[in-house]
């Protein structure tokens, strides 16, 4: 069984499993998720995945 996994969806989980657990920092949480796709956006670095 292979499982390839992306950045973006595990970041979303992680993310969301936080911010269920302490909902005041949602704010904080979204600002860093957006910067960090964005960065990968810029670089490019969307097709890295890791096996």
């Amino acid at each position: 069984m292979n499982l390839h996994l992306t950045i973006g969806p595990v970041l979303a989980l992680i993310a969301g499993i936080v911010i269920l657990i302490v909902p005041k920092f949602l704010n904080f949480i979204v600002a860093i998720y957006l910067i960090i796709v964005g960065i990968l956006g810029i670089f490019g670095a969307g097709n890295y995945s890791f096996r």
